[in-house]
């Protein structure tokens, strides 16, 4: 039969925390017992935790380290909830560990879902112990509002009871507030002096204030909703303004960047952050630059100030004097135009130029009406703009322009106002190769036409995306980074990430391994796939991520795209297929005069690993001073979009003298060495459109010459090697034959064996039976010995019965015989004296006797017997 599946017993748990620890630990999960526990305390933390789990064995040098520092004020609870016979296993299903909960005195649970850092967890029981922060003065009032984080304000009397109406319900909001976001973004205070609520229009007990910095503050509408702790949270979280937000990626899969990121260009910037310091001077100043980026009320004042400009240039340059003296009477018209970006078509499907204009409503030099202040711009002002624009359209369609050509048209509805066009030329292939130590738009020639009429002014109202690049002597830094955000098409979402323990994703983006201070500043655009990075040799302070913002915010941003390279590539000449990375591809590709063989593989693709073998053969075949056969991991290089592969593995020939003209392997042909080959022949043969000269003939025929005398010497090579191949092939030959005879051998012993198997099998079988046999007969024998000295012991206890028998018998016959002779004897005696009567008695006595005797020896036969 089959044997019992035998399970052991899971061993008995044992203590996760140290006994000296401050930490309750309740290793047998006895979860009635945790309970029992918190309602003698008002704060309380559980640590839900496996033993196994190397996130729960991690974080508990953590948990002691909080618990050693609030032990006095929060009661540290440690739940096993994976012994299978605790309560907490029972009823607890986990999906994760470890898992912290906290409870202010009834309400919770609150989970925690941050960092499994102790600062971090400090933190947060700090805010779980305190949830409101109370602002008894002006002061306090001030540093509460400065804060970037959104901030939620009730007004309280508590002169008239000890609790006032509404608190208690504005307390648990808070606490609902941080059970619904772990991050803690609200912050909530309580204003206890009527003064100091006054000065944020408080006026009655129990009102709640929500302060917005780029938007207005709002005050919660008690007529429109109930006063509840879940309306009130729910009314803060969805009228917050989020400015600038925190990041904590938890580490395991997660789609927290990427939703974040595809709502549009990010800046992310790493700073070392302590969530328990009390000052963070690196934080504010990111800070005020944010504030001033979304400060979209105060974008009047955005414009540039024309006494910053640079006014100690020499006399004698009377154009850019005379620039200035125009350009200052433009910005003295209107300082804040309306202006729109237009892009006009192609002037031919194989044309990659644009011609870009910036169309801006100004008002006219003539009769000025009053002063009307127009926070936006107006809709039909623009509608109309474009109208007249389109209208003109001709007058901009050029092929290819190299001045800034601009123009005014009046308006149809305003005797005061004018439309100003300027239009540049733009070749968009050429910007994504341009260094960025020189641009097109250095010393840029502009022309001005009146009502298409072009005049020899010098200068132009640019946008303020790109008027830096229009005008010269008018720096980046002239642009007002206030309310940016809302005057242009590239908005930038800003997000923070602690360094301390994020900077890998930073190491992914760009930033240094070896760098010793932990300050990062990347701009990450998924719709363009591209990224910027902020130089690492520059302070992360305020100016500098203005300047970097500016930089991404103008129309045509000087910023230098960021592509990750390959560092753990080692360069070796003795390679025989070059490795190429993002740094190197421009150079191996194209600043190289040989023709270039590029695959496109990754280190995931299992196909691309099987055309190594393919690959090197052909490097050795074709020649290395007119050849080059090289690869790039896409995985680990960015590469421009021209250049990318759409699918793995992808083949390029980049020709010698046409490396503009690459041309792309056939996906339906085979992947091997005679197509490889036969492909680049074909178009490294392939004509050019200019006539060869008699030295370019010169040239073909040396390079065909010594395309055949390296085949000639590749050809020997391979007779070399097909020789050796056959003289291996006759030593296989006669191996395998012996191998053949060798199994032969084996397989006549492999029989044998087998008949031998087959019959001491059988041998084995009688052997079997017979022992069975002989077994049965023994088994039988005994029981009949079994049964004979049973037998022969019966018969011993009755012979010794008979015995004892036989001697009392015996006993009793010789005193009968005794008594038999004695009365024989006086019988004789009697009779001899006198013959008497007396002789019937006797004999009656004796017969009396006879009979006892015989009763007695009956009934010894009856005792016997039984």
């Amino acid at each position: 039969s089959r044997a019992k599946d035998v399970t052991m017993p899971a061993k008995l748990p044992v203590s996760f925390f140290s006994p000296r620890s401050p930490v309750i630990d309740l290793f047998r999960g006895q979860l009635d017992s945790a309970d029992q526990l918190r309602q003698d305390s008002e704060i309380v933390l559980y640590f839900f935790y496996a033993p196994w789990c190397g996130q729960s064995i991690a974080a508990r040098e953590e948990i002691e380290r909080v618990a050693s520092a609030l032990s006095d004020r929060v009661l540290f609870v440690a739940v096993n909830c994976w012994w299978n016979q605790g309560k907490c296993r029972k009823q607890k299903h986990f999906f994760y560990f470890p898992v912290i909960h906290l409870y202010h005195q009834s309400f919770g649970p609150i989970e925690y879902k941050g960092p499994m850092s102790a600062v971090y967890i400090e933190k947060f029981v700090r805010r779980v112990m305190t949830p409101l922060l109370y602002i008894s003065s002006r002061s306090k009032l001030l540093d509460f509002l400065s804060n970037y984080e959104p901030g939620v304000l009730g007004y309280f009397e508590f002169n008239a009871s000890p609790q006032p109406p509404g608190y208690l319900t504005f307390f648990t909001s808070a606490l609902h507030s941080l059970k619904k976001d772990y991050l803690g973004t609200i912050r909530f205070g309580v204003i206890t002096d009527k003064r100091v609520a006054e000065e944020i229009s408080l006026e009655r007990s129990g009102s709640v204030y929500l302060h917005r910095h780029a938007n207005t503050s709002l005050v919660y509408p008690k007529d429109m909703m109930n006063y509840t702790a879940e309306n009130i949270c729910r009314w803060a979280l969805e009228n917050r303004e989020m400015l600038i937000r925190w990041l904590r990626p938890h580490g395991g899969k997660s789609l927290l960047l990427n939703n974040e990121l595809k709502k549009g260009p990010a800046l992310l910037i790493f700073i070392p952050y302590n969530p328990l310091a009390e000052i963070h001077p690196l934080l504010d100043e990111i800070t005020k630059v944010a504030l001033e980026y979304h400060k979209c009320n105060k974008s009047q004042a955005a414009e540039p100030d024309l006494q910053h400009l640079d006014t100690d240039s020499p006399a004698s340059d009377s154009s850019v004097t005379d620039a200035h003296t125009k350009l200052a009477e433009t910005f003295s018209i209107r300082k804040s135009p309306c202006c729109n970006t237009v892009v006009l078509p192609q002037w031919h499907s194989i044309s990659r130029t644009h011609n870009v204009c910036e169309l801006c409503v100004n008002q006219t030099l003539g009769v000025k009406p009053d002063k009307v202040l127009v926070p936006h711009c107006n809709f039909l002002e623009i509608e109309a703009a474009l109208d007249s624009f389109y209208l003109q359209e001709h007058t901009f369609f050029q092929v290819i322009s190299s001045t800034i050509e601009c123009s005014n048209f009046l308006s149809f509805y305003s005797p005061f106002s004018y439309y100003t066009a300027c239009c540049r030329t733009v070749n968009r292939h050429f910007l994504s190769f341009i260094g960025s130590e020189k641009t097109i738009f250095q010393t840029p020639k502009v022309a001005f036409s009146s009502h298409g009429k072009k005049d020899n002014s010098q200068f132009s109202i640019p946008h303020i995306e790109d008027r830096n690049c229009f005008i010269p002597d008018l720096n980046i830094s002239n642009i007002n980074i206030t309310g940016l955000s809302c005057r242009t098409n590239k908005t930038l979402n800003l997000y923070l990430l602690d360094s301390n323990l994020f900077w890998i994703y930073a190491e992914r983006l760009g930033a240094s391994r070896s760098a010793h201070l932990k300050e990062f500043a990347a701009i990450v655009d998924m719709k363009e796939e591209v990224h910027y990075v902020l130089d690492q040799n520059q302070s992360l302070v305020g100016p500098t991520l203005e300047n970097f913002i500016k930089n991404f915010s103008i129309l045509y941003s000087p910023l230098k795209r960021h592509l990750v390279d390959d560092p753990s590539v080692d360069f070796q000449e003795q390679r025989v297929i070059t490795e190429v990375t993002t740094n190197s591809f421009h150079e191996t590709v194209f600043l190289s005069e040989k023709s270039v063989l590029l695959l496109y593989y990754a280190q995931w693709c299992g196909f691309c690993a099987s055309l190594n073998h393919v690959f090197i053969q052909l490097a050795r075949l074709l020649p290395p001073d007119n050849f080059t056969v090289a690869r790039i991991d896409v995985t680990r290089n960015d590469l421009p979009w021209e250049f990318m592969a759409d699918h793995l593995p992808t083949i390029l020939f980049f020709p010698h003298q046409r490396k503009e003209q690459s041309v792309k392997f056939p996906e339906d042909f085979p992947v091997n060495l005679p197509n490889l080959l036969k492909f680049i022949l074909h178009h490294s043969s392939l004509s050019s459109s200019e006539p060869c000269t008699k030295e370019c003939r010169h040239k073909e025929s040396v390079l065909q010459q010594g395309h055949i005398s390296h085949l000639e010497r590749e050809i020997q090579k391979l007779r070399s090697e097909i020789s050796a191949l056959h003289q291996a092939h006759d030593q296989l030959e006669a191996q395998l034959s012996e191998a053949r005879r060798e199994e032969q051998r084996l397989q006549q012993q492999k029989h044998t064996l087998e008949k031998q198997h087959k019959t001491l099998q059988l041998h084995s079988e009688q052997l079997q039976a017979t022992y069975d046999q002989k077994n049965q007969e023994l088994l039988e024998m005994a029981e009949k010995l079994q049964e004979l000295a049973d037998a022969s012991e019966n018969l011993l206890k009755e012979n010794a019965l008979l015995r004892i028998l036989v001697a009392s018998r015996e006993g009793k016959l010789q005193s009968k015989d005794e008594i038999k002779e004695a009365l024989q004897s006086e019988q004789t005696l009697s009779e001899v004296k006198d013959i008497s009567p007396s002789t019937a008695p006797a004999t009656s006595e004796e017969s009396r006797i006879d009979n006892t005797d015989t009763r007695e020896t009956e009934q010894s036969t009856a005792n016997r017997t039984e």
